[in-house]
């Protein structure tokens, strides 16, 4: 080309080219591979399709490479053929267009979490987006369309990465829903200034909605960045499930009034996502270049007045609930954990709960509870309980099972109900007795979870938008002391502190040397700990956890004290000892204690605690509750 792509975009409307994938899947590619793998297996059937959008009048096309990064490809076996798949990807591409198109290099995102929501560092990050892209300058591309992503700060990490390894130029795509916002809730307003910032040559939308409701979105882009090259490529329309098959039914002149409607706003790329074909981007083509050439963008005023907001002042700490405030005045806790119950009768709990707050505890934590029976939910008990009891609780919440958008509504809804102290879990994966046939959701971990309560502590959900009056949650995460890759539990501890954790629960702990060890190597990041203590239900259990159980630690002591118990049979009154011992040897190193009522036996595990009697302390020391 005799113009570089940027210059050519500042002159004049480009049209990219459609779906990839829709034009694969038509000519037979089963769904169940890594359509990029054609690169190397079957280049003439990508180059056709590349072809056929060059004959349609396509100025750019985009390399068969969306989903060619290191993590997505290891699903296929494919790790190791990254960068020949990008190489041969940018070739074929190139091999198709010779000198009358632009050759774009097709990113998409990692399809797991980045910080602050996933385990991911973004530093990680941007080390797999720099590998596809280092392939992709190695084959030849001219530029690269980073496209569908959903987290503003994964799109960040890419434009880095593309930075460290060419200067090309660089079209960042959000995918948008029908409000405008990403589909983590980001506003327009917010990430058109922060693609800017991050430095993308041109930026704009793409993908899970049509025209229409794209329009819209382009429109207010183009009010917040006013002189930014935009992009535009929707989808043809919503899916429709037709005999088993998504067919997407906006019609290419269809899709060619709303190009025109595209150009009237500013845009200078428009292309075509899912659904679109070669007709479409026909159309496309012949209804931009019937118009007189549209003002640029930097050219038109928009009178847009940057969006304030009211300053939020978060609620303190110890303000936020009845534990908070005994945490933040170092008076020591005690508390008891339950389950939720089976089905829906919930008198038992609220009996046993009852009987812990008669008793003096502090604190009962409602387990999550998952596992193969269908049980009451742990916020569902947990509400219950406070109404009931009036004791406070701690809601186990875990993150298996729920969108991000279900957590956040879940959140919100136990806060409206009274509820304000949180454990945040991960959860662990569902064992294959469990439900056979169920699958586990993973949107995100404990520590995105964490940032998420965090963000609304401080009046705004994780697209950065308003919620109102700030949550007042008191935020609590686990750990454990014993986990079978330590350095990687140790990491995954600081990351949650440093998202928002105010404490952190502990155990059940059965290995008090190891609680002293995991505390002295915390301790520069030291939030109140809470560590748990469970009774022994028989010997054969405490063998089993010795021996199968990953991440506990069991001392040999203890399990053959229990065989001896076993034998002599005096199993129970064995491990209840025990279990006061270790209360009595873990209450000096921490800043609480929880004991598991096993089985719903509230009375065991109230003559637990009954151990620590008049030596249970009034307050702790600051080592053991030094505010986060």
């Amino acid at each position: 080309m005799d113009q570089s792509c940027l210059d050519a975009l500042r002159d004049r409307v480009l049209i990219c080219d459609g779906a990839m994938g829709t034009q694969l899947y038509a000519r037979g590619v089963f769904l169940n591979r890594a359509f990029e793998d054609l690169n190397l297996s079957q280049a003439d059937l990508v180059v056709a399709v590349h072809q056929d959008y060059l004959r349609a009048g396509a100025d750019i096309v985009e390399t068969n490479t969306f989903g060619a990064n290191r993590l997505k490809l290891a699903s296929f076996g494919l790790a190791d053929k990254v960068a020949a798949i990008n190489v041969a990807g940018a070739r074929i591409a190139r091999h198709a267009a010779r000198d009358s198109a632009w050759v774009a290099g097709s990113i998409g995102p990692l399809g797991i979490r980045v910080e602050p929501w996933g385990k991911t560092g973004l530093d990680e990050a941007e080390e797999v987006f720099a590998e596809q892209a280092g392939g992709l300058a190695d084959g030849g591309v001219d530029l690269y369309i980073l496209e569908t992503f959903r987290d503003v700060n994964e799109l960040g990490a890419a434009i880095r990465a593309i930075r460290g390894v060419s200067a090309r130029p660089v079209v960042a795509m959000l995918t948008t829903g029908e409000d405008g916002n990403t589909l983590d809730g980001t506003p327009v307003e917010q990430f058109g200034p922060q693609l800017v910032g991050f430095g993308a040559d041109v930026l704009g939308v793409n993908c899970s909605v049509g025209p229409a409701a794209m329009l819209d979105t382009v429109e207010r882009l183009a009010q917040a960045v006013p002189g930014a090259l935009l992009a535009a490529m929707p989808n043809a329309g919503k899916p429709r499930d037709v005999d088993g098959r998504n067919l997407y039914l906006c019609s290419p002149d269809y899709m060619a009034s709303y190009a025109r409607r595209f150009a009237a706003a500013g845009v200078r790329l428009i292309g075509g996502c899912c659904g679109t074909t070669p007709d479409h981007i026909r159309q496309i083509r012949t209804a931009v270049h019937a118009l007189s050439a549209p003002a640029p963008a930097a050219a038109r005023s928009t009178g847009l007045v940057p969006a304030t907001r009211d300053p939020v002042t978060p609620v303190p700490v110890e303000s936020r609930s009845r534990l908070a405030n005994a945490l933040r005045r170092r008076q020591f806790v005690t508390g008891i954990a339950l389950v939720p119950p089976p089905g829906f009768g919930h008198d038992a709990v609220v009996e046993q709960a009852r009987q812990a707050r008669i008793r003096g505890l502090d604190v009962v934590l409602v387990g999550d509870g998952s596992g193969s029976r269908a049980r009451m939910s742990a916020l569902a008990t947990a509400v219950t309980v406070e109404q009931s009891v009036g004791v406070e609780t701690i809601l186990q919440y875990c993150c298996r099972d729920h969108s991000l958008h279900a957590m956040q509504a879940d959140l919100l809804g136990a806060h409206a109900l009274g509820l304000r102290n949180l454990l945040l879990v991960t959860g662990r994966p569902l064992r294959r007795s469990e439900y056979p046939d169920a699958t586990a959701v993973f949107d995100v971990d404990s520590i995105g979870l964490t940032n998420v309560a965090a963000r609304f502590n401080r009046g705004e959900d994780v697209g950065g938008q308003p919620i109102g009056s700030p949550t007042a949650f008191h935020i609590g995460v686990a750990a454990n002391p014993t986990a079978v890759m330590p350095d990687r539990e140790l990491s995954r501890y600081t990351y949650k502190v440093e998202a928002g954790a105010e404490f952190v629960v502990v155990g059940p702990i059965y290995d008090v040397a190891a609680l002293e060890q995991f505390l002295d190597v915390t301790r520069a990041q030291r939030v109140p700990v809470l560590a748990t203590v469970k009774a022994f239900d028989s010997a054969r259990q405490a063998e089993q956890l010795a021996n199968e159980e990953p991440g506990v630690s069991v001392p040999d002591a203890l399990v053959r004290r229990m065989l001896d118990a076993d034998r002599d049979g005096r199993v129970a009154a064995e491990s209840l000892a025990i279990a006061r011992e270790l209360v009595v040897a873990i209450q000096p190193l921490v800043a609480g204690l929880i004991v598991a009522a096993a089985g719903g036996r509230v009375d065991a595990a109230l003559d637990v605690l009954a151990a620590l009697g008049a030596d249970r302390p009034a307050a702790i020391d600051a080592d053991r509750a030094q505010p986060a």
